[in-house]
Parts: C-alpha cells; sequence; structure tokens
C-alpha cells in the first residue's frame, strides 16, 4: 500500500498494522522528519519515497526519491498498489485524496481537510475513515433507521483550566493533550473543538444524516453514540488506540483481537460534560455549518492560518477561534459549486487573512 504521511502517529500505527498482516509497503510519503523516514526505509523496502521539500531528496536513503506536492501525485500514479492512507495534514491533503479517487484506489482517509472542505464532491462510497469516531459510528450502524449521532470529544488540554485563562495558554500549554498524542495542529484543534466541528461535517457526508451532536467524554473510551429511531441508544467503547479503526480501515474485515478489550470494573468514573460555548466559542457554528455543509471550507481556511500562526506565537489562543469566527462572517455568502472553487475561495480566504493581518 502507499502510506501518505508516514512519520506521523497515523502513519506510524499504520506501518505496525501492515507489519502485523504482512501487507506490502509499496510507497511512504514523509514531511521533514528524514531520521524517521529512514529507519522506516531500512525496515519496508518501499519502492517510491516523498519528502516535503527537494533539499531533503539528498538525505533520504533510497535511490528513487520525489519531493513535493507534484511528487506526491506523481508517486500516487506510478504505484500499483490499490490501497492508500492518507494521513497527510491539512489542506495539503485534498490534491491527494482527490487523485486516489480518481484512479479508483481505495482511501483510507485520515485527512479529516479533505471531507470538510470538499465532501460535496467526492464519492464518500469509495472511502474508508480512519477516525475513532466515524469508525465507532460505522461499527455501531445495522440497518436500523437513526435518529441522532453524538460524537465524544475529550476537551483538549485546557478542558479543565479557568475559563478566565484560556485565551491567554501558550503552545506548551496547549499541546499537552489529556488523552492522546498526536500532532501539534490536531491538538490545537482538539482544545478550541475545532476538530469536532470538523469532525460533524464529517459525519454528515460520510452518512448523510442532519442531527449530529458533541459531548465531552474525558476518557476518550467511548468514541460515539447512536441515537435510533425507537429511542434506544448504542454506544462503542474501546481503548485510546489508533490501531484498531486503522485496521478495519485497511483490511475491511477484522476477526482478531487488535486492542486489549475494556476494562469495565475501571470506568466507574466516566465522566460527560456539556461542549460550553463560553470555553469552546467556535462551537456556536456547528448548526449553521450542519445545514451549509459546504461552508466547512471557510473553517478549514481560517483555521490554518491561525493556528499556524498561534503555533508561531504570533498571537494568543483565544485570538484562534475570534479569528475563525471573523473570518466565517465575512465570507459567510461564499459556497463552492465545484472542486475548482473550492481551490478559488481558499486562496481568496487565506489571501484576505494576510492582508488583514
Amino acid at each position: 500500500m502507499v502510506i501518505l504521511g508516514s512519520t506521523g502517529s497515523i502513519g506510524r500505527n499504520s506501518l505496525e498494522i501492515a507489519e502485523r498482516y504482512n501487507l506490502d509497503i509499496e510507497t511512504l510519503v514523509a514531511g521533514n522528519n528524514v531520521t524517521l523516514l529512514n529507519k522506516q526505509i531500512q525496515r519496508f523496502s518501499p519502492k517510491i519515497v516523498v519528502v516535503g521539500k527537494k533539499e531533503l531528496a539528498s538525505k533520504v536513503n533510497h535511490k528513487n526519491v520525489l519531493w513535493g506536492e507534484s511528487g506526491i501525485l506523481q508517486a500516487l500514479e506510478e504505484s500499483k498498489s490499490q490501497t492508500v492512507v492518507n494521513a497527510l495534514v491539512g489542506f495539503t491533503g485534498l490534491k491527494p485524496t482527490l487523485k486516489t479517487l480518481e484512479l479508483g484506489k481505495k482511501l483510507a482517509l485520515a485527512n479529516k481537510e479533505s471531507l470538510v472542505v470538499a465532501g460535496a464532491f467526492l464519492d464518500v462510497s469509495k472511502i474508508h475513515p480512519i477516525d475513532s469516531e466515524h469508525f465507532a459510528l460505522w461499527y455501531l450502524l445495522n440497518g436500523r433507521k437513526v435518529e441522532r449521532m453524538t460524537l465524544t470529544a475529550s476537551g483538549g488540554a485546557l478542558r479543565d483550566w479557568d475559563i478566565s485563562k484560556i485565551n491567554l495558554a501558550k503552545p506548551e500549554d496547549v499541546l499537552k493533550h489529556p488523552n492522546w498524542n498526536m500532532g501539534n495542529k490536531i491538538t490545537v484543534d482538539s482544545a478550541t473543538m475545532v476538530n469536532k466541528i470538523f469532525e460533524v461535517l464529517e459525519a454528515k457526508w460520510l452518512f448523510g444524516i442532519d442531527k449530529i451532536d458533541g459531548i465531552i467524554e474525558t476518557s476518550s473510551t467511548i468514541h460515539s453514540f447512536v441515537e435510533f429511531i425507537d429511542g434506544s441508544t448504542t454506544a462503542h467503547l474501546s481503548g485510546t488506540d489508533m490501531k484498531l479503526p486503522i485496521a478495519f480501515a485497511l483490511l475491511d474485515k477484522v476477526e482478531e483481537r487488535v486492542l486489549p478489550p475494556v476494562d469495565l470494573m475501571k470506568m466507574q468514573n466516566l465522566e460527560f460534560r456539556e461542549i460550553e460555548y463560553n470555553r469552546y466559542p467556535i462551537w456556536l457554528l456547528k448548526n449553521h455549518l450542519l445545514q451549509n455543509p459546504k461552508k466547512g471550507l471557510i473553517i478549514n481556511s481560517a483555521n490554518d492560518f491561525y493556528v499556524n500562526k498561534f503555533l508561531n506565537k504570533e498571537i494568543s489562543f483565544g485570538q484562534i477561534s475570534k479569528g475563525i469566527m471573523n473570518t466565517f462572517e465575512k465570507f459567510d455568502k461564499f459556497e463552492p459549486n465545484s472542486i475548482d472553487e473550492v481551490f478559488e475561495i481558499d486562496s481568496e480566504i487565506k489571501k484576505w487573512l494576510k492582508n488583514q493581518n
């Protein structure tokens, strides 16, 4: 298979599953972590390798090295593998998603932004989501009529902070996620609740349901709930490990233990919290986005911009949500009607943001 984002958390877990089930790795795509990439090359012997920038190519211990966006797309075309894991971060993942679907390959998708910005233009029947919440929803569905879906959230690194101090949090505070070890951007998105907004939109496109909500479950053991039309509600529980959704996305069917089962006796202190607007102001946009899901593009473009500024210590944490909300208000009338317009609007929003800041 092909793994886009091999040195990230999802990529590393995907390689562990590949090794466990003897799946060949034809292509590895990484960003800047050449040290880890070289270890992966030695272990998995890929035929094609791609890195983020041309200047890194000479540091890669491989005879067939490509680079940049064009290198990723070329690698997808040249690879014979019919399975692609897209674990790239951000808007960068969209073109590889489009290319994978165009080539008729199976797409195991961990790049949330592809669905958030372009879900209306993707064939979701060809997409196998690598996400604990959407895997849980898929696992729970069994043909019965669904009334509502509820995604769980961890609440992020600042969930227990005094609200008066949250806006002043620094990157080193926000990157201390209580339950998961993830990349920087998604960890920030967890703290703002943008990540859950994204997942709500993903669920909208994947399952075609409008009634989707979120709730904080502090242990991250329960990943989603499905409320059925008959009044019953089911929940999916598993350990805080992405190998299970990855295994199903890659193999379609899993009939052996991937994770240790949840010890129910250790779950006596389950805690649920409401996603409060004063702590997570971005959640105010959730219902509007469910009714206008193409506008997820606006949230994504602004979030990319402001999270980058925050991680570079150019703005405070509170300015991320404020900036996103202001951008959404400015571009609320914009809605893409084609893939081309997705790229055009994203470019226009980011140009405006750069001029404003």
